[in-house]
């Protein structure tokens, strides 16, 4: 995944979009970049931010560059900005999102007579140069974005720095947040609604799905209105989301309060059964205070997170990696776990690596029993719009690891009944999980609860992962 923030100017706004982007870490962990239109024309920088925070990498460079126009991006996996000379005009690119017809485009573009492709991620072309080449098919800036966001199935989110401004994009289902600030002689855009609060913008408005704006530094002009059939991925409240984000008008801190509470009430509410709750951190705090407020049942930390260095455990591609920093970086409390029923709750379950390596450590501490509450229904299926569940195939899911085993070869649309956790299949997949983990017990909110905890009308969220509906 990744995050994105732009700023258009009449003085200099590198400090802006250094620390801008900044605040959108916790998208990615892989790559950063930032490119400025400025006394020198286009300038760009981009880094391996793997080990070195995108702060610390950059400080170099926010210092010598100057822009009164600049956009920054985070990035898991293509090097960005781009930089583009083409008969539209020069700019500068970055974009979110995932393209899953890139071979019929790359094969159509050839046909168009394109010779080659230059920005290569592995063996794949970057993502951003083929929507890059999209738009150059386009007879406006504005005319081909469209162009682009029509050809795209997946999703992209865009934003295009020219020399007379930017021009900001939202994907085509709305399924990837984009908000628009401004403050006097400054206009931003970004992914996150909070990242620009310190830096002294207001909100202005959302962008809607497919929603065009031109930013200047005097305000923002809608250049495509806003279409129908927003599709916002409701993996943003369960886990991308940082907690001050607020989507659609729903705030991320406030809805895993709620569906912690729900997950409360659908034990009884009461408290009594478990000495202590305990969230794993950092997106499984909430929805566990959410339910020690509910229940009653006192809030611990039976272990804390080593933040300074460890990189969150879903981004490394090798699963050696993702087994080490799961087991590293959370570090046990053992006075706060022998001898004690403890109830762990946390956001979601995709491989298992890092759930399996903490229940391990509480038994191996002392625990008497292990309980364990997840916020969202078990995830069933590869995200294809967004790569939010960071898989690249179903057997990477635990759960269809556990389904495998029950039945193999199962089709798309057999999986249906292992989505209704009420029915003989769902709590066969759930006692499946939880034997796996040798969980005490094991519950998953439903679908139905996750969303009314979300708060957004339900037919603008998309839930793909979870039942495989468009």
């Amino acid at each position: 995944m990744g995050g994105f923030f732009g700023v258009a100017s009449d003085s200099d706004c590198v400090p802006d979009v250094y620390f801008g982007t900044d605040y959108h870490s916790h998208l990615g962990t892989r790559r950063g970049g930032m490119a400025f239109y400025g006394p020198r024309g286009f300038d760009r920088t981009i880094h391996d931010i793997s080990n070195v925070p995108f702060r610390s990498r950059f400080i170099k460079d926010a210092e010598t560059i100057k822009g009164n126009m600049g956009i920054g991006c985070i990035s898991d996996y293509d090097p960005q900005p781009l930089l583009v000379r083409s008969r539209l005009g020069n700019y500068a690119i970055v974009t979110v999102g995932h393209i899953g017809n890139a071979d019929e485009l790359i094969e159509e573009a050839f046909r168009k007579g394109q010779n080659h492709f230059l920005e290569m991620s592995g063996n794949n072309i970057n993502a951003t140069e083929l929507t890059a080449s999209l738009i150059n098919q386009g007879e406006t800036f504005a005319e081909g974005i469209r162009h682009a966001q029509e050809s795209i199935k997946g999703s992209m989110s865009i934003l295009l720095l020219t020399q007379g401004g930017i021009y900001a994009a939202r994907d085509r289902m709305g399924r990837t947040p984009m908000f628009v600030g401004s403050k006097g002689g400054s206009t931003c855009v970004s992914f996150e609604s909070f990242a620009f609060i310190n830096l002294g913008y207001a909100l202005k408005k959302e962008l809607g799905p497919a929603e065009i704006a031109f930013l200047t530094p005097g305000g923002c002009e809608v250049v495509r209105q806003p279409l129908d059939g927003l599709k916002i991925c409701a993996f943003l409240w369960i886990y991308y989301g940082y907690p001050p984000s607020v989507y659609e008008g729903m705030g991320v801190e406030e809805s895993r309060y709620r569906c912690g509470a729900s997950l409360a009430r659908m034990d009884g509410g009461g408290g009594g059964w478990a000495d202590t709750v305990a969230g794993v951190p950092d997106s499984g705090t909430t929805y566990a205070i959410g339910y020690s407020n509910e229940s009653g049942i006192p809030f611990a930390r039976p272990f804390i997170k080593y933040t300074s260095t460890w990189a969150r455990s879903f981004m490394p591609h090798a699963q050696k990696q993702r087994d080490l920093i799961a087991r590293m970086k959370l570090i046990p409390v053992g006075g706060l776990i022998d001898g004690k029923r403890l109830l762990l709750i946390d956001d979601s379950v995709v491989r298992g690596t890092q759930l399996r390596e903490q229940i391990s450590s509480l038994f191996k501490a002392g625990a008497e029993e292990v309980h364990a509450r997840i916020a969202c229904p078990p995830i069933l299926f590869p995200c294809k719009h967004l790569n939010f569940s960071r898989t690249t195939t179903e057997d990477e899911l635990l759960s269809r690891k556990v389904i495998g085993r029950f039945d193999p070869g199962l089709s798309h649309e057999g999986l249906a009944e292992y989505a209704d956790l009420e029915g003989a299949k769902g709590r066969r997949l759930v006692e499946g999980i939880r034997g796996a983990f040798k969980l005490t017990t094991l519950k998953f909110q439903c679908l139905d609860k996750m969303k009314e905890s979300i708060g957004v009308n339900p037919c603008s969220l998309c839930t793909y992962c979870w039942d495989g509906r468009k």
